[in-house]
């Protein structure tokens, strides 16, 4: 079995895995090497030919493709590399990874510092427990992506979405650009679950049905999917009687939420946040075993694309530094305390000593609302905040006077 030593390892060559990468690389870290199992780095972003990718960290309007190869044309250039149909089986905390590929079967790294970027899954109908039968016709709505936008199928002529997932929406845009009938959006929240714009761009542009409190409550069909039956939901979202109608279909596209992916994290024995689904990490992105840092979706999904380069930055120094013996430890650890309203938050973990960005998502929309660290140590006036939207806060902590707090509150208060 053959062995190999590195200083860095990345697990993931999408966006947070591609500028971990890079920057550990501009780090200092000599040997840094990008493992990933699809046969081309990028991750999903070769599939997203869509645009609004890159307005903040690029100040460019670009498709995924475009954003991805940034990242990629600088890996090349640093002569990062890059392991692909490469699958990762374990990590341990001793920094030791058992990877597979068909070119040299299985072998072992021995790291200097890791980083997990394996980004985010779908879930699926089996998560759903949708009563009905198993036609085909049933798909996630990144699996529909990947058919209609890499391979050229179009998975079905009249389709109903399950979801108002990003993803979801940009599909029903897509599959009708190609021909085919959205009969309908279907969201059982009161509110959309992707960007406004989304909504606007790729259902009310297209006149496609947005059915707010809504629920697939049966699939129809034997061989193909024949249609589903949508109900309305009450505030519990329990079915309201009466309330189901019949809608014919082929296709049912599913776009309900995103999962971080963590097998192999839970499996080496670290800490995940049930909140995020990630695990829980430092303002230096580092989880709860020394070395092992962690970044982008695979922390907590996130919206924009720029956010996941952003962590990704801040995971490949912090290794890079860690790998060469640089990463000083902290003095102390201040614990971030979710407060009123405010659903998960990452990082978890501050040493109160410098400027710290806030990634953090909502339970409920509110509008005219006060987002505020401590009682009153540092306060932000916000129009209107939503679970669909990311909140981005970076905050001043070693300004705070923060020297005997072990425990800071994050919250939402009405303005």
């Amino acid at each position: 079995m053959r062995k190999v030593k590195a200083d860095v390892v990345v697990i993931g060559a999408g966006p947070a895995g591609l500028a971990a990468a890079l920057q550990a690389k501009r780090s200092g870290a000599r040997q840094v090497l990008i493992l990933d199992r699809n046969d081309e780095p990028g991750g999903i972003l070769p599939q997203c030919i869509h645009n609004g990718f890159g307005l903040h960290r690029f100040k460019e309007d670009l498709t995924g493709p475009e954003y991805a190869e940034r990242f990629i044309g600088e890996v090349e250039r640093e002569k990062i590399n890059v392991e692909l149909d490469t699958i990762v089986l374990e990590i341990n905390p001793q920094k030791e990874i058992l990877a597979t590929n068909k070119k040299e079967g299985i072998f072992k790294i021995k790291a200097k510092s890791i980083v997990l970027a394996m980004g985010c899954r779908e879930r699926t109908r089996q998560m759903l427990c949708i009563p009905g039968t198993r036609p085909a016709g049933i798909l996630t709505a990144g699996l529909a992506q990947e058919w209609v936008n890499l391979k050229g199928y179009l998975p079905g002529k009249e389709i109903v979405i399950l979801g108002s997932g990003d993803i979801g929406l940009i599909m029903a845009r897509r599959f009708t650009l190609e021909g085919a009938v959205v009969r309908a959006v279907v969201e059982i929240m009161p509110y959309p679950g992707g960007l406004i714009r989304n909504v606007v761009q790729c259902l009310e542009d297209f006149n496609i049905p947005l059915l707010l409190e809504h629920t697939v409550t049966f699939i129809h069909g034997k061989e193909r999917v024949e249609g589903v039956t949508v109900a309305k939901v009450n505030s519990k979202k329990k079915i309201c009687p009466g309330t189901e109608r019949f809608i014919p279909c082929d296709t049912l596209v599913l776009s309900v939420g995103l999962i971080p992916e963590n097998e192999l994290s839970s499996r080496a024995g670290i800490s995940i946040d049930p909140a995020t689904g990630g695990p829980f990490v430092d303002e230096k992105m580092q989880t709860s075993i020394e070395g092992i840092f962690a970044c982008g979706n695979v922390v907590q999904v996130q919206d924009l694309v720029d956010y996941v380069s952003y962590q990704g930055e801040i995971a490949g120094e912090n290794a890079a530094l860690y790998a060469l013996g640089k990463l000083t430890p902290p003095k102390k650890v201040i614990r971030l305390k979710k407060g009123r309203n405010i659903g998960s938050l990452v990082p978890q973990f501050i040493f109160g000593q410098r400027k710290v960005a806030l990634f953090m998502r909502v339970k409920e929309p509110e509008e005219k609302v006060m987002l505020k660290v401590g009682k009153n140590l540092k306060k932000k006036r916000l129009s209107m905040v939503k679970p669909n939207q990311m909140i981005f806060w970076e905050i001043p902590f070693g300004d705070l006077k923060l020297d005997e707090v072990k425990e800071l509150e994050i919250s939402i208060t009405k303005d």
